[in-house]
């Protein structure tokens, strides 16, 4: 769909993915231009043009990868420039756009509708405003619970204006996926602290699901079989994301069991609960309880898995997103069976919908395989080390093996570019960048059939 009227004439269609990606690089560049100021830094030494651009971006896509450390480098000034950049990235360009054209009392254009239907991901036109309005009241309403939740447990350990500022800064950043940090070394001292482990991984779950999915759950609450009466999308998302859980922690705790580095010395519960966390994080928050430099190979490969698939849509993750993942799987067993139907919890997929998840999964490979050789080239680090930042970059992350302080600038202009991919989606941003109409629109050419396999 193309935008109309005082830019019909622009020789560079305005179109929702353009304006999307517009709109984020400008807020990133706005941070940027904050964060530069000597006000932003402990030391009042201005930040470089690069870490100020790094961090910057990385707060809006929701991220959390540093170059330096947020709570040692950055004043309070720069710590609430970065806290309000995540909310912002988390929440979506357009969502708060909408909401300040709600206050001022503006009406709403078809335009601007389908810039949010772009921006959050959503099906159809239909509820967007109402859609917006919930997001915002969620988000608000979740992230009050968290901080008075957390603000119980931190003011027993510090002093009550620095134990709020944790609570709010840690519950922003926890909801909106985003893993930021102030503590200097993330969630490391909180391994086995049971309540903070249980805020943060209900934050990161509930940010995770997506706000379709919460307010289907919260419409059905009382009704008689809930999951029958949700959406196909809801069944999905919850669907997944349970398996993905389970089995995340399953196969964590079964490869880092004897791994003396992270947790052997901890019992059984301590162990499943470091475990569930770390199963928890890739999905995609960031934190972590434990050293991730300090993993085997084998679970840094499976959490690069995690980080792929990433959080569902409409929510404040990133990643191919867990219903691409499933479609993805439902096609190759729809495949094996020999069906030519896509179909789940009795209903049928249409062919746009399975397109669209092998295209987003293709296009997502090819960046990550492009930044990937990229740093390969311009790094001095082990493949498993780039692979992992690579990811973590792409599915808006934030773990690391440590490596994302050191990396050149082309690596790290590199990782801004594979982080703004992984906030926007792969598909907006190669919609955005070049012009995809078909230029064959009506006409059929003869089928013929190629050898595959």
């Amino acid at each position: 769909m193309n935008f109309t009227g005082p830019f019909s004439d622009f020789p560079v269609k305005i179109t929702p993915p353009r304006i999307i990606l517009t709109g984020y690089i400008s807020v990133i560049l706005l941070g940027t231009f904050l964060l530069s100021l000597p006000i932003a830094t402990q030391t009042g030494d201005p930040a470089s043009i690069l870490e100020a651009l790094f961090t910057a971006t990385s707060a809006v896509c929701v991220t959390g990868l540093i170059v330096v450390n947020t709570a040692a480098y950055w004043s309070i000034f720069g710590q609430i420039t970065i806290l309000v950049l995540i909310q912002i990235g988390g929440l979506g360009f357009m969502t708060l756009s909408t909401l300040a054209f709600i206050l001022i009392g503006k009406k709403i254009t078809f335009s601007e509708r389908a810039l949010i239907k772009q921006d959050l991901g959503h099906l159809s036109y239909s509820g967007l405003v109402k859609l917006v309005r919930y997001v915002i009241g969620l988000t608000l309403f979740i992230e009050v619970i968290g901080t008075l939740l957390l603000f119980l447990n931190f003011s027993q350990q510090m002093e009550t204006l620095k134990a709020f500022w944790f609570s709010l800064f840690h519950t922003v950043s926890a909801f909106n996926n985003a893993g930021f940090d102030i503590f200097g070394n993330s969630l490391e001292g909180y391994t086995t602290d049971f309540s903070v482990n249980i805020i943060f991984t209900a934050l990161i779950i509930i940010g995770g699901l997506g706000f379709t999915v919460t307010g289907d759950l919260v419409r059905n609450i009382g009704r008689k079989n809930k999951f029958k009466m949700l959406s196909l999308h809801s069944k999905m998302v919850i669907a997944i994301t349970i398996v993905l859980l389970i089995v995340g922690t399953i196969v964590v705790l079964g490869f880092e069991y004897n791994n003396t580095a992270t947790i052997q010395e901890l019992n059984i519960s301590e162990k499943v609960m470091a475990s569930f966390f770390l199963s928890v994080t890739p999905r995609t928050a960031g934190f972590n309880t434990v050293p991730t430099g300090e993993l085997g190979i084998n679970t840094l490969f499976f959490v690069i898995i995690l980080m792929f698939i990433g959080a569902s849509p409409c929510s404040t993750g990133g990643g191919i997103k867990t219903t691409t993942f499933g479609v993805l799987l439902y096609f190759v067993v729809s495949a094996i069976r020999g069906e030519r139907n896509v179909s789940l919890f009795n209903r049928r997929l249409s062919y746009d919908v399975v397109n669209r998840a092998v295209s987003i999964i293709f296009i997502s490979l090819t960046l990550i395989i492009l930044t990937t050789i990229i740093l390969t080239i311009t790094e001095d680090a082990l493949f498993i080390d780039i692979l992992f930042e690579t990811v973590s970059a792409f599915g808006t992350v934030g773990l690391s093996t440590g490596i994302t302080g050191d990396l050149s600038s082309l690596g790290r202009i590199a990782v801004i570019v594979t982080m703004l991919a992984g906030r926007v989606g792969p598909l907006t941003l190669v919609v955005s960048l070049g012009e995809l109409e078909p230029k064959t629109k009506g006409l059929r050419y003869p089928k013929e059939d190629v050898m595959i396999g």
